[in-house]
């Protein structure tokens, strides 16, 4: 495909990019005498970098987020339109995509009614801390405060959502932190902490036993992703989100879903919670919802938690005292719309289910043939491989040569991920996340990758 860009042409942009550009999630040392990666133009599943290269990406943007691929014309289309039209306003006052776009989301999502719009998704969860905490103020006298959240998850990169990181390697070194957060164990099967058959109500319970023994009457909130990220690609054990619900209820404690990551579409559900029949009072997410062709995040919640804080308007502090500056572009709310049309009429939902399975039979073939491979997890077109060095003692691969499997995959011309500063010593996941429109030979390509990579670095 002709790129649509002269390779010499771009020699300024990257020397640019060298001196001027700090960029997210790594170590800028190398780059003194190699070239930072310069990605040039996308189309459908596929990437162009400076030099001309293409790639089959498989993490839909590196973090996740072109759900509906590179190069929709139609939303840029959408956008455009927006912006000419009305592209700000703060969220004091409405705008026609954010209206309809709410409508649209909301129609998906029955039993909750409230959208707050923001621009990231640790802004979003930020805002379900923060009116968590008001409610205890408010109508608990204080109490109902603190929030539990899990080992390994994650919930974005301010310091308040750092707080509730299960991830020792992201929070090391950026303390003090929020006070307030408590953390629960995982409930990866794999790595198991209890000896039972019913792993899942197990895992569940133990965060019963942290409510009673921080006390219920200090507890407003337990905060989780449906599918852990980050920390693993970990699918819930059966019976988990079923006494995870009971729990909540039992002891009032509010229900937040992490969906940032998971979101629209990635698990072949609108969300990954209807996956497991759970009714959550606040719902996050960002990534996926206009596929990264706007910025945009929406916290979402019930009437009843609204209500909390419209009961006395005779206060002054009563409503919810807070804004989103980037909450106010129409843009996003608009690229919305149009990303959630485009799953819809493409049927990209049943298109994640049927490649999720085929993403799944290939690496547990791979399994077969690599005893590296020491357990696959996944749900939909979010799926990984953890690595180990042996399989009976579970000991994780060393985290270099799981860099080294990316590496290679990544000079055949696939882009894959793995789990990056999370936990010491089990930074050892493959991930895979794929556009929603991948086909089966997108799949079987990055599949074929990983195999001769695996081949390679371990052999």
């Amino acid at each position: 495909m002709n790129i649509g860009v002269q390779t010499n042409d771009l020699t300024e942009v990257i020397e640019s990019d060298r001196a001027h550009l700090w960029h997210h999630l790594m170590q800028h040392k190398p780059l003194e005498t190699t070239d930072p990666r310069v990605i040039v133009q996308g189309k459908g599943m596929r990437v162009w970098d400076a030099t001309g290269k293409e790639h089959l990406d498989a993490v839909s943007g590196a973090v996740w987020t072109v759900n509906v691929g590179y190069g929709r014309e139609s939303i840029a289309r959408a956008v455009y339109d927006q912006l000419v039209q009305m592209n700000y306003f703060a969220q004091s006052a409405g705008s026609i995509p954010g209206s309809n776009f709410a409508r649209k989301l909301i129609s998906k999502m029955p039993g909750l009614s409230r959208v707050y719009y923001a621009n990231s998704g640790s802004e979003a969860n930020e805002k379900v801390f923060k009116m968590v905490r008001q409610i205890g103020h408010r109508h608990h006298g204080g109490k109902k405060t603190r929030i539990l959240y899990r080992e390994r998850d994650y919930h974005g990169t301010t310091i308040t959502c750092l707080s509730a990181g299960g991830q020792p390697e992201r929070n090391a070194m950026y303390g003090p932190f929020t006070p307030g957060f408590i953390e629960v164990p995982h409930c990866l099967e794999y790595r198991k902490q209890w000896d039972v058959e019913d792993y899942g109500r197990r895992a569940a319970d133990a965060i019963e036993e942290v409510i009673l023994r921080e006390g219920p009457d200090e507890i407003g909130l337990l905060c989780l992703e449906p599918v852990t990220a980050g920390g693993g690609v970990i699918t819930p054990p059966e019976g988990y989100w079923d006494r995870v619900q009971e729990i909540c209820k039992k002891y009032e404690i509010l229900l937040h879903i992490d969906e940032v990551v998971c979101g629209v579409g990635r698990t072949g559900t609108w969300f990954g919670y209807q996956n497991y029949g759970v009714q959550p009072d606040f719902v996050t997410m960002a990534k996926g919802v206009a596929s990264g062709y706007a910025a945009i995040s929406c916290m979402v919640t019930t009437e009843a938690v609204f209500e909390q804080f419209k009961d006395a308007p005779e206060d002054k502090l009563s409503y919810f005292r807070d804004i989103s500056t980037f909450g106010g572009c129409a843009s996003g709310p608009a690229a919305a719309l149009e990303n959630m049309r485009i799953i819809e009429d493409e049927d990209l939902l049943t298109n994640t289910l049927k490649m999720g399975d085929r993403m799944m039979t290939n690496l547990h073939a791979l399994m077969d043939r690599h005893r590296v491979i020491g357990d696959v997890r996944g749900k939909g077109l979010f799926c990984g491989a953890e690595l180990v060095a042996d399989r009976t003692s579970k000991e994780p691969a060393e985290e270099k040569k799981v860099q080294a499997v990316v590496a290679d995959c990544m000079a055949q011309g696939v882009i894959i991920g793995a789990t990056n500063r999370s936990l010491p010593g089990l930074n050892n996941t493959l991930c895979f996340s794929p556009a929603l429109i991948a086909t089966p030979d997108d799949i079987d390509q990055i599949t074929d990758a990983v195999d001769k990579a695996l081949t390679r670095v371990f052999s």
